[in-house]
């Protein structure tokens, strides 16, 4: 530390506040309008800054060993709060922030030592361009590519990720922001370089990991989805052939009809005409289906499911209430509908029971699509992270149910209740 006035440590302390958020607002979508977010982080920057160049004037000694490692709880807390990622994300990005202020830090001190007999003016001017070059690179080279991956991340980084970054970059940190404890050398520098070097990879590593983990997740997801649409559309063929054999069969049966509705005729025999029109009529009501809804994906897909279970014996009894179309894509309805009930035909055959039903609702109420499904089920199923657990894994299609739950901004609950496995779905319309 190269030491100044109150008004001096201001500087330094508002350098560091504003690289730190300024980092971690570019890199981060708030729960607030831009505009409010943006005032709220002045407001609150500007209020840390005086706070610390306080300390600074009161007790010199200890804001050198201690400012450093508290901008992270106090600027963190503050921005964790206006930001709707997870906790992991944003712990990510404060570690990122605090990293860059530890680079200028050292940068503006040692090159203030080394060139410039320890001056003052040099090292603003040093933190000063440097945090303009790393603001500039960020907003215009990493913001957008991060943003993109962002949900990749979300999805996949944990608490192990996070405490290896965090210490990693306090540990390089350490020698930034404590540096009365170390013999001004060449030595020093050239180790200093180094630790921030390794820690920069890390840093950058973990991301490219998680990164990484999450497009293959994805890609996983949209493979599931495409084996779920393939089974969907051989079902439709399936239904079609047997739909052509039912038409050829009805033909068939209305040439008997007619025949037998000529011959009552020719001979006037009225009473047996209409007994025999209205047992015709009462025949033909019996054959409707059994799930009638506005929406035409819907329909087909519960139809299809529900021809499928009672050829292996479930009983089934489906409730629509979606009057038209929807504002969510065919290919989600699928993903969500199909899977669900596909998952209660299997929950229904692996549990061994004789009386074996599904019982199935589809409802739109005001934005928000609700898809409900109880099924005949094992008593033993296991969980993980309230999802549902096979011995292989996760059930079908789980993983792309709670894809399109995500890009809904809905919710998804799964739970086990006398006997019969209950799915709760509900997607936001957009």
């Amino acid at each position: 530390m190269l030491g100044g006035s109150f008004w001096v440590a201001g500087v330094r302390n508002g350098m560091a506040a504003c690289l730190m958020m300024a980092v971690f607002l570019l890199l981060d979508r708030p729960r607030l309008p831009m505009k409010k977010t943006i005032c709220c982080y002045v407001l609150f920057g500007a209020a840390a800054v005086v706070c610390f160049s306080v300390w600074y004037a009161l007790d010199w000694e200890s804001f050198v060993r201690f400012s450093g490692m508290l901008t992270i709880p106090v600027i963190g807390i503050f921005c964790t709060k206006l930001s709707r990622e997870t906790i992991y994300v944003s712990l990510y990005k404060l570690t990122l922030g605090f990293y860059l202020i530890s680079v200028i830090v050292f940068c503006g001190i040692d090159a203030a030592r080394l060139w410039f007999s320890e001056s003052i003016w040099a090292d603003f001017a040093v933190r000063f361009v440097l945090m303009t070059l790393m603001i500039a690179v960020i907003a215009r080279n990493v913001r957008t590519r991060f943003l993109e991956g962002i949900d990749y991340v979300r999805e996949e980084m944990d608490c192990f990720s996070t405490i290896t970054v965090f210490f990693s970059i306090l540990t390089a940190a350490l020698v930034a922001f404590w540096p009365g404890t170390h013999v001004f050398s060449m030595f020093h520098v050239v180790r200093t370089l180094i630790l921030f070097l390794m820690a920069g990879i890390i840093q950058f590593m973990v991301y490219k990991i998680y990164l990484h983990r999450g497009r293959e997740r994805r890609y996983q997801v949209e493979n599931e989805l495409l084996e779920t649409n393939e089974r969907l559309i051989s079902r439709q063929l399936e239904l079609m052939r047997e739909s052509r054999e039912e038409a050829a069969r009805i033909r068939h049966d209305v040439r008997h009809h007619s025949l037998l509705i000529e011959k009552y005729i020719k001979n006037g025999e009225n009473d047996k005409l209409l007994a025999y029109v209205k047992q015709y009529r009462e025949d033909v009501e019996n054959r409707g289906t059994e799930c009638i809804s506005g929406n035409e994906t819907i329909s087909n897909i519960l139809s299809l499911y529900a021809r499928q279970a009672k050829k292996e014996g479930i009983e089934v009894l489906m409730c629509v209430g979606v009057a038209g179309d929807v504002a969510v894509r065919d290919i989600d309805l699928v993903a969500v509908i199909a899977n669900v009930f596909e998952n209660a035909i299997h929950g229904c055959q692996s549990s061994g029971k004789p009386d074996q039903k599904i019982f199935v609702s589809v409802d739109q109420k005001g934005k928000k699509i609700v898809v409900q499904c109880r099924n005949t089920c094992l008593a033993d199923l296991k969980f993980k992270n309230g999802v549902p657990q096979s011995d292989s894994g996760k059930s079908i299609g789980i993983s792309s149910i709670l894809k399109v739950v995500s890009y809904y901004r809905g919710e998804a609950e799964f739970s086990v209740k006398d006997g019969m496995f209950i799915t709760k779905i509900l997607l936001h319309i957009m």
